[in-house]
């Protein structure tokens, strides 16, 4: 069989001057042979000028030909395959030749319509693709598939990967969202194949019913929701390569992770990764290109959309509400009110009235509860037995320290007791922290082993006032105001006013005069810790006061008038701080009181002066922290009022010094 080359040396011999009987004595072949070298200039392929002989199949070559010209008119997942044909042919036709030989006349003979394309050119910053991909992680409980969102923007490629709990909508929507934002840009169109929880129905052409929740994603975003057609996701491409892409690169091996946000984590820095790489047939990485795509893409709305499921309930007599086959408890307050329901990805809010009342983990396995103990304290100081006989507060894990205390409790009260005040001091959680109520318990067992089981629920709640002001301020969760909002300004509280209100009824305007070193502080500002002050002009004619009394006491509980009445009192006296626990302000409106005491004046003490506060139950002082100080109180009958000041240091059971006044009409 000559050749390529043969034919060469032939012809190129035969120009210069060889004749073809040279020819076909020198190469070899006949003369015809050489005259067919010299008229092509290059060996003809080899054709069959008759079909192969089928001597087992070709009797039923016809009635082959007719199924495959009927199958065209059929349902594509109803027509027939080569093997399908062989087991007819043998049973209704009697073939006794191979299944080879079907197969090779089948694939011959069928008509095949492939599909062919045409290149697509996206420009930048418009079409953005998403679709779901699902990977296998294992997580130190096992072996998990998980799913994963991916973006791609399909003119620069750029990409983003989250793994999401689920393939829900509120999952669909945070994804999304997180895409935005890591991209920083919106694209003008969104495409997504037909997932059901998008596009809840297909209908004519690239028509579709959108969900209403993302559709209102779209509405907030401003971008074109765009779907493929069905069984087509050939045009999304990009983001199909890429769920590829994470299958066999990013998740090959296996990724050990310790749970979703590590794996969100490494996600997140492979797509920081990718953007140094340049594509195929490109000149610039992906991140050059993404810049043309974040340049002429729109910005993101100033506030963000809020991603999550909305459901009205009711919370029911044990104090829960159902979402998804899973129980999450509220409040006493709310139990059997119209509730409001939001569902995250990661969480579950309950809105009462326009109020958020709870919040809880999301759950995503069904028949489990997520229950809150503090949403039953109230129910709890009612039902004090249910402390040891429900799950919500056996399996509850507290500090120590609160073990500690309940034990201390029933070695001095008993049992049943002892419940029932830690019961009290668990309420204190609804208005304090855990953190801090923590933080006082181990004070007090800190200052003596003993204390804290003496210390009362007044005396915790003293000390969790006193640690509250002292706390630092919180501070903003917002480092910068948007500038669509704009600033708001509030005026320095006026404390003046309140003094006109508590006595006048109305409060009018006070001009507030700064106090130099030299010159007395008014009445009008009167906060000075444990001062007492003079009453000034500025607490009005009808806030009489009363009047230092220095008096003696017979320790006996009477009181004894050293002086008499004074003509006019001295108006720029001030009692010194040590003695301000012994006075006390009065008010009154068509009265003034007025001492007996010839050296008294007209006298007002703060309010943060008064410090000490009866111990329930024994008549005793106690001051901030629940040192007991002495007796004293104020009781009231004719011919006036007797004033009882327990001083700082006295010894219980000791009498305080006790004043005398009467009530005399105002002639101011």
């Amino acid at each position: 069989m000559l050749k390529l080359d043969d034919y060469a040396r032939i012809r190129q011999a035969h120009r210069e001057g060889m004749s073809i009987r040279g020819l076909a004595k020198v190469y070899h072949h006949s003369r015809q042979k050489i005259r067919e070298v010299l008229e092509c200039p290059e060996p003809r392929p080899y054709s069959r000028s008759e079909p192969y002989a089928a001597p087992k199949l070709g009797p039923f070559q016809p009635w082959i030909d007719e199924i495959l010209k009927t199958d065209e008119e059929q349902p594509p997942k109803q027509r027939h395959t080569a093997a399908r044909i062989y087991r007819r042919l043998k049973a209704e036709q009697g073939y006794q030749g191979g299944y080879a030989q079907v197969q090779r006349y089948v694939a011959a003979h069928r008509p095949h319509q492939r599909e062919t394309f045409i290149p697509l050119d996206h420009a930048p910053g418009r079409r953005m693709e998403f679709d779901f991909g699902e990977i296998q992680v294992d997580f130190p409980g096992g072996r998990r598939k998980v799913s994963v969102l991916i973006g791609t923007w399909a003119h620069s490629y750029a990409v983003f990967a989250i793994a999401l709990p689920t393939q829900r909508t509120e999952a669909i929507l945070h994804g999304m969202i997180a895409a935005f934002e890591h991209f920083g840009c919106v694209p003008k169109e969104v495409w997504w194949d037909n997932p059901k929880t998008v596009a809840v129905q297909i209908l004519r052409g690239r028509d579709r019913r959108l969900n209403e929740l993302y559709m209102a994603l779209a509405s907030h975003y401003n971008f074109a929701p765009l779907f493929c057609m069905p069984a087509r996701g050939n045009e999304k491409p990009h983001v199909e390569n890429r769920v590829k892409w994470l299958e066999r690169e990013w998740a090959t091996p296996v990724p050990r992770m310790a749970d979703m946000d590590a794996l969100n984590a490494y996600l997140l820095q492979r797509c920081r990764e990718d953007r140094q790489r340049m594509v195929t047939g490109r000149s610039v990485t992906i991140a050059a290109q993404f810049e043309e795509d974040q340049r002429v893409s729109a910005p993101l709305p100033e506030r963000r959309f809020e991603a999550c499921l909305m459901r009205q309930t009711k919370a029911d007599k044990l104090q829960t509400v159902r979402f998804d086959k899973v129980s999450y408890s509220v409040p006493h307050e709310a139990a059997f009110q119209a509730l409001t329901l939001k569902a995250y990805v990661d969480r579950v809010e309950i809105v009462c009235r326009g109020v958020r009342v709870a919040t809880h983990p999301r759950r995503y396995d069904p028949g489990q509860s997520e229950l809150d103990p503090l949403h039953y304290l109230v129910t709890l100081s009612r039902k004090p037995a249910c402390l040891d006989h429900s799950a919500v507060y056996r399996d509850w894990k507290l500090p120590p320290v609160f073990a500690a205390l309940r034990s201390a409790l029933e070695q001095r009260l008993g049992q049943h007791t002892a419940a029932r005040e830690f019961i009290q001091v668990l309420m204190l959680l609804r208005d304090h922290p855990l953190e801090r109520l923590t933080q006082v318990l181990e004070g007090v067992n800190q200052e003596s082993s003993q204390s804290l089981g003496l210390i009362t629920v007044a005396g915790i709640r003293l000390r969790l006032g006193l640690l509250r002001d002292h706390s630092p301020p919180c501070e903003s969760r917002f480092t910068e105001r948007p500038a669509s909002i704009p600033p708001v300004r509030v005026p320095a509280p006026d404390l003046h006013r309140y003094n006109q209100l508590l006595f006048s009824g109305e409060p009018r305007d006070v001009e507030s005069k700064p106090v130099t070193e030299d010159e007395p502080e008014t009445a009008a500002s009167a906060d000075d810790l444990r001062g007492v002050r003079e009453t000034g002009a500025g607490s009005g004619d009808e806030q009489p006061g009363l009047r230092a009394i220095p008096v003696e006491s017979d320790r006996a509980g009477g009181g004894v008038t050293v002086s008499e009445r004074p003509a006019d009192p001295d108006p720029q006296r001030v009692i010194p701080p040590a003695q301000g626990l012994r006075h006390l302000r009065l008010h009154g409106g068509a009265e003034r009181v007025e001492a007996e005491d010839a050296g008294a004046g007209t006298w007002r003490m703060a309010g943060s002066a008064v410090q000490h506060l009866s111990y329930r139950g024994t008549g005793y002082w106690q001051n901030a922290l629940g040192d007991r100080l002495g007796t004293g109180g104020l009781s009231t009958g004719p011919p006036g009022a007797v004033l009882h000041g327990g001083g700082a240091g006295d010894e219980a059971g000791d009498r305080p010094a006790i004043a005398s006044a009467r009530p005399v009409p105002d002639t101011a």
